[in-house]
């Protein structure tokens, strides 16, 4: 059964490939004329006719195109090579498409094995490398136009929602030598491994639930994210909750884990926003202390762990302030853990009233972004053996970005209107 199919389908291909060299071919090569006028002041004339072979879905294929040029600027191009979106490259849109979207999930070592098993394309790895960079900077561009219209007015009126949320956070990305040269890092030879990749999300809620949970809207996640400076970023996710209505919301929330970077983003792009530490990662400093000062003590470090539990769900945080304090008593006490927590939560007590933000029906974990730096760049980028330049790095996130935030069809429908 499997032969007959395999050979059906190769058949099947063949006969696609036939067809399909009869439809773009059918224009004779594209002729213009003898002479064709280009951008500036350019006149280009008729030279010759060109073939290219082009791969496609359907197998290879060859092109005859006209071949124009400037004598005087001493440049030539092919006219149908910009209506067929074959500038520059020996693939079809299409075979792109499917380069783009592997490279995006799989290894690239692992991707061009699962072209050719379920496609029949046969590309080399390195190949599906170099066009998922390719592809995934055009889709970071393309992305990137759409959020800056929405500054200027241009974008389509999205009906207004109740609370909008926007998640900050940054996980570390195993990066070549290269990318970290002057960077200090915790390794011990004091040499950076990796390079921050910055997330941002973007979801709304329009109600809570029977027990007065919020509810995050069904499909409402969109996700942003490259490895770029802290103000680089900060305008990234502003544009981002630009594009998604954020003028329009009721409440805009901002949420992250405490870094002093993602507040500096949330006083200056998202100045009036409710600002809320996540919960959980909040937990994680009282958790420190009581590794520190309790040691091997089960007992007493579950019973000083649920005490500030309490405390900090109900959104006390002094008190949990007050409790490291009284550690300084303690046999194992350590001092600079402790007075690091304390900073922390001083720092961010305003931002952890818990109580207050439940009674307002309002999310105070970051549970989405948790998933969404596992999803779009932990389950990619940082698989055992890779190392990435930033470029490499950033073109995968954009093209995980686009697919996880259900806008994949939007962008390829943009190239083939343009």
């Amino acid at each position: 059964m499997e032969s007959f199919e395999l050979s059906i389908r190769s058949s099947m291909h063949h006969i696609g490939c036939g067809v399909l060299s009869m439809l773009i071919n059918a224009d004779g090569g594209g002729y213009h004329g003898s002479t064709i006028d280009g951008a500036k002041d350019h006149r280009y004339e008729f030279i010759e006719y060109r073939d290219k072979k082009l791969l496609t879905a359907l197998g290879p294929v060859t092109v005859k195109r006209a071949y124009y040029y400037d004598r005087e600027h001493r440049t030539g191009y092919c006219p149908k090579d910009r209506t067929l979106d074959i500038e520059g490259t020996s693939y079809s849109s299409g075979v792109r498409r499917m380069m783009s979207k592997v490279g995006a999930y799989r290894p690239f070592g692992l991707g061009h094995e699962d072209l050719y098993e379920l496609a029949d394309i046969r590309v080399s790895a390195k190949e599906v490398e170099r066009i998922s960079q390719t592809v995934g900077g055009q889709a970071e561009a393309f992305h990137a136009a759409e959020a800056a219209a929405s500054l200027l007015g241009n974008s389509i009126p999205i009906k207004p929602v109740p609370k909008m949320y926007v998640c900050i956070d940054g996980t570390g990305v195993p990066v070549v030598k290269k990318e970290t040269a002057g960077r200090k890092g915790k390794g011990e030879d004091g040499q950076a491994k990796t390079r921050e990749a910055k997330l941002g999300c973007v979801f709304t809620q329009t109600g809570i639930d029977r027990e007065g949970r919020p509810v995050r809207e069904d499909d409402s996640t969109s996700y942003t994210g490259a490895i770029e400076t802290a103000e680089l970023f900060g305008r990234r996710v502003y544009q981002e909750a630009m594009r998604r209505g954020m003028e329009s919301a009721g409440e805009t929330i901002v949420i992250g884990d405490g870094a002093a970077w993602i507040w500096n983003i949330a006083d200056e792009q998202f100045y009036g926003a409710t600002q809320i530490v996540d919960l959980f990662h909040a937990r994680e400093h009282y958790w420190n202390v009581a590794k520190a000062c309790f040691g091997q003590n089960k007992d007493k470090l579950n019973q000083w762990t649920e005490e500030r539990r309490k405390e900090l769900d109900d959104g006390r945080p002094e008190e949990v302030i007050d409790a490291i304090h009284h550690c300084s008593s303690l046999p194992g006490y350590n001092q600079a853990i402790c007075e690091r927590e304390i900073g922390y939560f001083e720092k961010n007590k305003h931002r952890m009233r818990y109580g207050d933000f439940r009674k307002r029906g309002l999310f105070v974990g970051s549970g989405v972004l948790e998933a969404g730096c596992r999803t779009v760049v932990g389950q990619r980028l940082k698989q055992s053996g890779m190392h990435w330049t930033v470029r490499g790095a950033n073109s995968i996130i954009a093209l995980r970005c686009s697919i996880l935030s259900n806008r994949w069809e939007d962008f390829w429908e943009h190239r083939a209107a343009a």
